[in-house]
């Protein structure tokens, strides 16, 4: 079977990505790969000293890359609607690619500034609004995409619709699959509204299978030094580079063959090279797709203009 490679992807010097959270990890990898290949890539990240320090290593690949950087904090509502604003002033004419990279992992329960489960309200609600936002800048250039990182263990996630915020029961992990599914099921249900009604754009999904970036470190932390050092083990023996990682990402957002709510992993499911993932029978669930999208506008007070 051929291994799909970012050498496969023509020059992209007349395109333009967005990419949330993408001063590390998956995102930066992902960001230096477009960046690379001559697209024009913003870098939406909550850390300004991180975001410089990002551009400074992608240029430092590629002196003239087209990369900057611009604020944003995905558990502020407030936040997400003055980047929406700052993107239209700063893209006029749109943008071509939109990649929900950013999130948090496993965190003891805490809340959002608008009262959201931080993992949710990241992970999920954050990149609802956002998109909803910036969808009227995507449907200005022909051939435009969402993309959502989800995650592979996304299999163990259940949307307590009763409890979506874990104010009756809270765990950190049941939390974190659940706003991993909540990515998939909502790819699904923007693709369909989407095409229903024409818009010139597509949603689909990615993951990065296991691999060392300090999302992973930050989750140890808050536990403790023994999980600090079980995951720094981990990391070490069992997953791949940041850089692997990544390119179901590149390739679910810069491939030209892709298609809406297509779902892109490693191809040995935590490792390899990106082809396309299997997903859980929840993940599939129309319902459970068209009730979390309702949830989401209400919470938010994003409609997508009645999409």
């Amino acid at each position: 079977m051929s291994r799909w490679t970012p050498d496969l992807l023509p020059d992209l010097a007349d395109r333009t990505f967005v990419i949330t959270g993408a001063n590390s990890g998956i995102g930066l990898e992902a960001a230096r790969v477009l960046a690379h290949k001559g697209a024009r890539v913003v870098l939406a990240c909550r850390s300004a000293e991180k975001a410089t320090a990002a551009l400074d290593g992608i240029r430092a690949g590629r002196a003239d890359a087209r990369v900057e950087a611009m604020s944003l904090d995905l558990a502020s509502l407030a936040s997400v609607r003055s980047f929406a604003g700052e993107l239209a002033a700063r893209l006029p004419d749109g943008f071509d690619v939109l990649v929900n990279n950013a999130g948090v992992m496993a965190l003891p329960r805490r809340l959002t500034a608008d009262g959201f489960e931080m993992q949710f309200g990241t992970n999920h609600l954050g990149h609802f609004a956002l998109t909803g936002l910036a969808l009227p800048l995507l449907a200005k250039r022909a051939g435009a995409r969402v993309v959502n990182v989800a995650s592979g263990v996304h299999w163990g996630g259940r949307i307590a619709f009763d409890d979506l915020m874990g104010e009756r029961a809270y765990n950190r992990w049941t939390a974190y699959l659940q706003s991993k599914l909540a990515n998939l099921l909502y790819t699904r249900e923007l693709d369909k509204r989407l095409a229903a009604r024409g818009r010139g754009v597509i949603a689909l999904a990615a993951h990065p299978g296991y691999s060392a970036t300090n999302l992973q470190q930050v989750s140890a932390e808050t536990q403790g030094a023994f999980a600090v050092r079980t995951v720094k083990a981990g990391n070490a023996l069992f997953a791949q580079s940041a850089h692997m990682g990544a390119l179901p990402t590149v390739r679910a957002a810069a491939d030209g063959a892709v298609k809406g709510d297509e779902f892109y992993g490693p191809s040995m499911f935590m490792a390899g090279y990106p082809t396309h993932a299997r997903r859980s029978a929840k993940a599939t669930d129309d319902e459970a797709a068209r009730r979390l999208w309702d949830v989401s506008a209400k919470l938010t007070g994003v409609d997508y203009g009645g999409l």
